[in-house]
């Protein structure tokens, strides 16, 4: 994209005062959004959970077993993407601007510029990428018992319970820092006009000024997520709608509501750039 055709970065400014109360707060109004308009929500969800259970059964056809465990641990990174549409909702439900599905499902496309779409490019390549070090990390602590071992027993091993500590050491961390950049810049690309780069730097900002708040955020949302996953995904269809309407709630605390705190070196930081 040439420079003409970047969307105009304004400058955003970010609460750094967000609390616990704000995430019961979210919730509650995640929720209250889900129970306004339940179509939209279980429509987004039925497609994370189909891709879920085609997953699974695709692994145990194959005989894949023990890639349950690195599967399910990444396919959390792919929820922000299908949140896109939940974000839609929860704006419009917001402003009082009336809900249609051209609408909302127009919204994953963003604003005509394919800023959504890159963000989502990134997130499939994270999940694509997380895969291969899952594989790598397989090899190393169990390669004697063979990579297409089908039997998951063997995740009980010595060297199996190794590969679960290291694995899930480095998948957190992967987790993590996708987090960092999705947790704001999702929502932001579907509420402005600005280009993925600057949600980026507004949503790794969100999670600098307020660390411990979006780290209980994070682990909550792992959390939910990892236990609506064990009865076949289908927890999912409440709570992955739930937590992205949530989620945008969140996003605008941090950057749309008067009277809060905010950072100011962050407008200096996207005047840099917009320089």
């Amino acid at each position: 994209m040439s420079t003409g055709e970047q969307a105009q970065i304004a400058p955003v400014a970010v609460a750094s005062d967000l609390t616990i109360s704000d995430l019961r707060g979210a919730l509650a109004a995640g929720w209250r959004d889900f129970r306004a308009y339940p179509a939209f929500g279980l429509f987004f969800a039925a497609i994370y959970v189909s891709a879920g259970i085609f997953i699974y059964f695709a692994l145990f056809v194959q005989g894949e077993v023990a890639w349950l465990v690195p599967a399910a641990a990444g396919f959390p990174l792919l929820a922000p993407f299908i949140a896109v549409g939940l974000y839609e909702v929860s704006r419009r439900r917001e402003a009082g601007i009336a809900m249609s599905w051209r609408a909302v499902l127009g919204a994953l496309r963003g604003r005509g510029d394919e800023q959504i779409l890159s963000m989502g490019v990134i997130l499939f390549v994270a999940f694509g990428f997380w895969l291969m070090v899952a594989h790598g990390i397989f090899a190393i602590f169990l390669a004697e018992s063979g990579i297409g071992s089908e039997s998951i027993a063997l995740l009980a091993t010595g060297a199996g319970l190794m590969m679960l500590l290291v694995g899930g050491v480095v998948g957190g961390l992967m987790a993590l820092a996708f987090y960092a950049i999705t947790v704001v810049s999702l929502p932001m690309l579907v509420d402005r006009n600005v280009d993925f780069i600057t949600a980026i730097i507004v949503s790794l900002a969100s999670v600098r000024s307020n660390k411990f708040v979006l780290l209980v955020w994070a682990i909550f949302i792992a959390t939910a997520l990892f236990v609506a996953m064990l009865p076949l995904f289908l927890g999912l269809l409440v709570v992955l709608p739930v937590l992205g309407h949530a989620t945008w709630h969140l996003y605008r605390r941090l950057t749309g509501t008067p009277g809060e705190k905010h950072q100011p070196a962050l407008e200096q930081e996207l005047a840099g750039i917009a320089g």
